[in-house]
């Protein structure tokens, strides 16, 4: 089964329209006016249409889509670096669009911190001193900074390289200075504006496991912005496609893999190779009773790919295969037909 968690975030009926007389043009939105008519008649940009979204507490949020499709507008709103023109974010019950300045900029320096895409090091200041540099904003003692510091330096890797500047690292080393910094802050939610998306292939494929090895550890809430469908599939607990400032459907990649929502997300996902994605449990028929004496049978995790499932029945020259959970019982059956029928489908 897959786990359950508690909403860190909730975006309730989220709505912006840029322009200089958004307010006038509310009651359009609840009319239910198109993005197209907003910007032909009115001269005016409905960026976020209605966005209703939970975001799992300690885990990786994805929020995908095109260029254009808000992704970047909505993550911006988390933290009030733009205010919605209606509509509300609750983090852990409060209303971040009800903030005071005060208790806004609190909330900003210890509630969330974000890694951006272009790096944002400041270019005068070491790599330790980058990554100080908002625990330094926060005013926490020095013995407490240089234990963080140095904590971090160490788990993204870059142990040896505290004297350096920005300009002497590479892209991947800057991003992990990043990365650092903002882990440094120990802050409940970690925004990534697509994070990655300046980096070579293998150096996007490292810091995307750099971060997944991460989370088994720090169990952070993740908001991770991306247009790139591959990484939203590696790194997601689940994934929000957005698509013209509307959520078009939010899930596992499992689930919106087997129930696309409309065709937009159907074309989407269309040339994912479904083995490396699927788990065992999305297709499995349950099943809680051991096989015949004679059956010939190969034991796989309910967690398991179904490549891996392939593999170990190719291996063993078995067309059935038991489906276990973690403690070993049997949750579930799965024959060759169905391998191929996830394959083909």
């Amino acid at each position: 089964m897959i786990e359950q968690k508690t909403a860190k975030i909730k975006i309730e009926n989220l709505s912006k329209i840029f322009g200089p007389k958004a307010a006038s043009l509310i009651p359009l939105l609840e009319q239910g006016i198109d993005r197209q008519t907003m910007q032909d008649k009115y001269q005016h940009v409905l960026a976020l249409d209605n966005i209703n979204m939970d975001l799992a507490e300690n885990s990786i949020e994805v929020i995908m889509g095109l260029s254009g499709s808000g992704k970047s507008t909505l993550i911006r709103h988390i933290n009030r670096l733009i205010d919605p023109t209606v509509g509300s974010i609750m983090i852990d019950g409060e209303n971040v669009c009800q903030m005071s300045s005060r208790a806004l900029r609190e909330f900003r320096q210890t509630k969330t911190a974000m890694v951006f895409q272009n790096f944002s090091l400041l270019p005068h200041r070491t790599v330790i001193d980058n990554i100080a540099f908002g625990l330094q904003m926060q005013k926490k003692p020095a013995k407490l900074i240089a234990e963080r510091c140095h904590y971090w330096l160490e788990k993204v890797g870059l142990k040896g390289f505290e004297k350096n500047y920005p300009a002497q690292l590479s892209g991947g080393m800057q991003q992990r200075v990043g990365l650092a910094r903002a882990l440094a802050c120990d802050a409940d939610i970690l925004m990534m504006d697509e994070a990655f998306s300046a980096l070579d292939p293998l150096i996007r494929s490292d810091m995307q496991d750099i971060l997944l090895g991460l989370q088994k550890e720090i169990q952070k809430t993740i908001v991770f912005i991306t247009h790139d469908l591959d990484e939203a599939l590696k790194i997601g607990d689940r994934i929000a496609i957005l698509n013209h400032g509307k959520l078009i459907q939010q899930g596992t990649a499992e689930q919106i893999l087997m129930h696309p929502a409309d065709d937009y997300v159907s074309r989407f996902v269309a040339d994912v190779n479904r083995t490396t994605v699927l788990r065992a449990r999305s297709i499995m028929r349950a099943h809680s009773q051991a096989p015949a004496a004679n059956e010939n049978t190969v034991t796989v995790l309910e967690d398991d790919t179904i490549q891996e499932v392939l593999h170990s029945m190719l291996t063993a020259d078995s067309f059935l295969a038991v489906v276990t959970d973690k403690t070993g019982k049997a949750v579930g059956r799965i024959d060759s037909d169905m391998v191929a029928a996830a394959v083909n489908s």
